[in-house]
């Protein structure tokens, strides 16, 4: 057997499916290790895997907006998201999370490192000491160096002419390179740790021997990057934190709401979604996650609002389900033939909103739509039955393409070099 460093930081959606992965692979007999924020300690006691929090690297003890290092809700732009997300995780903290790794690889000697795609300093201490990496993406491709992808986070569907093949160039170029205002400040780190600078901040993305993404080919337009991008299929289940199943009472189809568990400044559509419902003959549940408060939302007698409630059992029964469209809240509902009301809020939920909505399987909004236009799109996607039919079809292609699929055994292909994983 072999041992595994997972290594992540509070990204909300993206940790489960990274300790999903850890939990098959310590099921598989193989030694694992989390590292992530302090506040991520009780999810990897859920799923039983030992946690070491990070010491010099950022570390949240908490979950609320007042300890979120991005606080990309306030960013006016995409050029300040990017430097936030370079300055707060990318490279600003490269060489704190290199030097946490280094400790934990001095302790636990692991055969492969698999980090989250954005902590670049993870990949430059993999890469000094020569050990195996992995990067895992709980989401479609982020960072603007597979060519031929639309650019992330525009919504965009894969280029259909020369024209637009050129225009989305275009816009990952100037995208790659507002990234490298991070440069210097992860060459600084790599200089600390005896590594060559670097001339393109994405260049550290060479160090991994596998690029994981943990999505379904048939979801992502059918791209097919080259290696070494692999396809493993999407990772969801309801979290530990989602407590008991709610019965939702009443008459009506089922209208089931999720929003981010993580803060976007999120409770403005929230609430306008409530009233919406309220005009609807139909029942509705809104599950808030661990960073609202249910008193916040005062609700019709047909919505039912909670701070959490696991989805899992209830997705059978729902006609449609309204997301932020974050990976997991996309692909889940799909997955079981739910169609979507879509209300992108950034990151790369425009992108996930595109491939429903492309997919004939939901209705998209902007994050500011009225109640009316909500009420609207709701009344249609509960109504007109193609999309629950798009949604099916759209599903059972997901599912098909991720059968047969696993990051387990990506990561035990990686730890042969350098142990045995069949002999044990």
């Amino acid at each position: 057997m072999a041992r595994f460093l997972f290594a992540t930081w509070e990204a909300g959606g993206q940790v489960q499916p990274l300790m999903l992965v850890a939990r098959a692979m310590a099921q598989r007999g193989h030694d694992v290790l989390i590292m992530s924020d302090a506040c991520n300690s009780p999810d990897a006691a859920a799923f039983g895997l030992p946690f070491r929090p990070w010491s010099r690297a950022p570390s949240r003890p908490d979950k609320s907006p007042a300890t979120d290092p991005l606080r990309d809700w306030e960013h006016g732009s995409p050029l300040e998201v990017i430097t936030g997300l370079c300055e707060a995780v990318i490279a600003g903290p490269a060489a704190a999370y290199a030097a946490d790794t280094l400790g934990a690889l001095d302790r636990f000697a692991a055969d492969v490192v698999v980090s989250q795609e954005s902590l670049f300093g993870v990949m430059a201490a993999a890469e000094v000491r020569g050990a195996p990496l992995a990067l895992l993406a709980a989401n479609v491709w982020p960072w603007p160096t597979l060519p031929g992808a639309p650019p992330f986070g525009a919504g965009m569907p894969p280029a259909a002419d020369n024209d637009t093949r050129d225009f989305q160039a275009r816009v990952s170029n100037a995208t790659r390179g507002a990234y490298q205002i991070g440069l210097a400040a992860l060459n600084a780190a790599r200089e600390g740790l005896g590594l060559q600078p670097l001339v393109d901040l994405f260049d550290q993305l060479a160090a991994a021997d596998r690029i994981l993404l943990a999505t379904s080919a048939a979801f992502d337009f059918e791209l097919r990057p080259p290696p070494p991008f692999v396809y493993v299929g999407p990772y969801v289940a309801d979290p530990a934190w989602a407590g008991e199943r709610v019965t939702v009472r009443g008459e009506g189809p089922l209208v089931l709401v999720s929003f981010s568990s993580m803060y976007q400044a999120q409770e403005p559509v929230i609430r306008r979604v409530i009233e919406a419902l309220g005009q609807l003959p139909a029942r509705g549940l809104v599950t808030l996650g661990p960073v609202l408060s249910a008193s916040d939302f005062p609700a019709p007698p047909n919505v039912t609002v909670v701070a959490s409630a696991p989805h899992g059992p209830l997705l059978p029964d729902t006609a449609v389900f309204v997301t932020h469209c974050g990976h997991a809240s996309t692909l889940r509902p799909l997955m079981a033939g739910v169609p979507l009301l879509c209300l992108p809020m950034g990151r790369d939920q425009e992108d996930n909103a595109a491939r429903a909505v492309a997919a004939g399987a939901g209705l998209r909004l902007g994050r500011d739509a009225s109640t009316e236009e909500i009420r609207g799109a709701l009344a249609a996607l509960l109504a007109e039955p193609a999309y629950r039919r798009a949604a099916q079809a759209f599903g059972a292609r997901i599912r098909a393409d991720a059968e047969g699929r696993s990051a387990e055994a990506e990561l035990e292909a990686l730890a042969l070099p350098s142990r045995d994983v069949a002999a044990g």
